[in-house]
């Protein structure tokens, strides 16, 4: 069954690229140019076929639910996929509030990356440990990840009016730190791409380390090391040799998995721009030219006043029962619950700024941009970088 709910993931994936395809039809249809990016015939089949592709991946979500016992929230497979299925169920909800087809054009993309990205990792279904063998891990969690889709639609709506609004035809800080944010995205394309290429070629490199608990521990690397775990022995002498080793609160592993995708979005990054022979985001401004950008800063605010308080259930509030079930206190300052509190303060700022100070436009489009990268911090360095509690998240 676990197989069989694969292939529902896959379908939902390449329904949603098929999806992007034609709501940026829908844009470059010239007859519709002057309607401010109103459905057309485009965008109705681009709903359709992301609608068809959210079923899909629900489809999965629930054999994946059936064959495990429990909800497959419980490994960064399980919870990234989940995260990317409620963005673009977010999406659909929203669209059909405001029949925006410029919306799908960017959020589709960043929902496939998000789907793409947690693929690349184990996806055998495994027996929950103690602290995860409770009703809790579908509260907290799935609340949670609903909570952060709605609020990364306002990161879409935010990049448009970026995108449409900053001056391309000079240098300024607002240039550099747009290029920044979409070579992020960038850069998730080359961790799929390396992962990819080193799976097809099986690769494998076994270590011998001494863990946080300074305890002796095997890790088998799938990508070349260029990190070692602390204290580490190659046990495999035909592989290649790590430049260095990290202290053993850092998991080196993933930390050698950042490192790889960011040298492949770099590699990635110089070709489009050598391609496009233009910054990116100036390449992807015509394609936002005839948006409504007081339609899309209200899209952006609205979704954070959504997004907002399911978050503030699933991140804290939930998390907090669920740590006094599993480990009797209710905060431990292990880093996923310092970053929670992080994003929860961000985006409470992002409303006290909006509602008291007047921040529009622009600069409400920079803090969802803000945002959204916190959250992602917490979702790949976090979990992947630094050893915690929750670091079973990406195992």
């Amino acid at each position: 069954m676990v197989e069989l709910s694969s292939n529902f993931l896959f379908a939902a994936f390449i329904l949603y690229l098929v999806g992007i395809l034609f709501f940026g039809g829908a844009i470059k249809d010239k007859r519709h140019a002057d309607k401010k990016n109103t459905p057309n015939k485009w965008a109705k089949i681009g709903l359709v076929v992301t609608i068809v592709g959210f079923l899909s991946q629900l489809t999965f979500f629930i054999l994946r639910w059936i064959a495990s016992g429990h909800a497959p929230v419980s490994n960064l497979f399980e919870f990234t996929t989940f995260f990317g299925m409620s963005l673009v169920g977010a999406f659909i909800v929203i669209y059909f509030m405001y029949k925006t087809p410029l919306l799908g054009l960017f959020t589709l993309p960043v929902a496939a990356l998000i789907i793409a990205y947690g693929s690349m990792f184990p996806r055998e279904v495994t027996p929950l440990i103690p602290a995860l063998q409770s009703y809790w891990l579908h509260i907290h969690v799935t609340t949670t990840a609903i909570g952060q889709a709605i609020l990364a639609i306002s990161f879409a709506a935010g990049l448009i009016y970026l995108v449409r609004s900053v001056d391309q035809t000079k240098k300024t800080k607002s240039t550099l730190w747009l290029e920044v944010v979409l070579f992020g995205l960038i850069s998730t394309l080359g961790f799929v791409f390396v992962s990819s290429f080193f799976a097809a070629t099986d690769y494998s490199a076994n270590f011998n380390y001494i863990n946080k608990d300074g305890q002796p521990a095997t890790e088998e690397y799938t990508i070349p090391a260029l990190v070692g775990p602390h204290q580490f022995e190659l046990t495999d002498k035909d592989r290649f040799e790590p430049l260095f080793e990290t202290p053993a609160i850092i998991s080196a592993k993933k930390l050698n998995t950042v490192i790889w995708s960011l040298a492949a979005g770099i590699v990635l990054y110089v070709l489009l721009r050598a391609i496009l022979r233009k910054r990116v985001a100036a390449a992807l401004q015509p394609w936002t030219k005839n948006i409504n950008m007081d339609l899309v800063d209200e899209i952006g605010y609205r979704s954070v006043l959504i997004g907002f308080p399911v978050f503030t259930l699933g991140g804290l509030i939930f998390a907090m029962i669920w740590a006094q079930i599993a480990w009797t206190r209710f905060w431990g300052w292990d880093p996923k619950e310092v970053w929670a509190l992080i994003t929860w303060l961000f985006y409470a700022a992002f409303l006290h700024l909006r509602l008291s100070k007047g921040w529009h436009g622009e600069k409400s489009a920079w803090l969802a941009v803000i945002g959204f990268i916190i959250i992602m911090f917490n979702l790949v360095a976090v979990n992947l970088v630094i050893a915690g509690l929750h670091s079973y998240a990406g195992s």
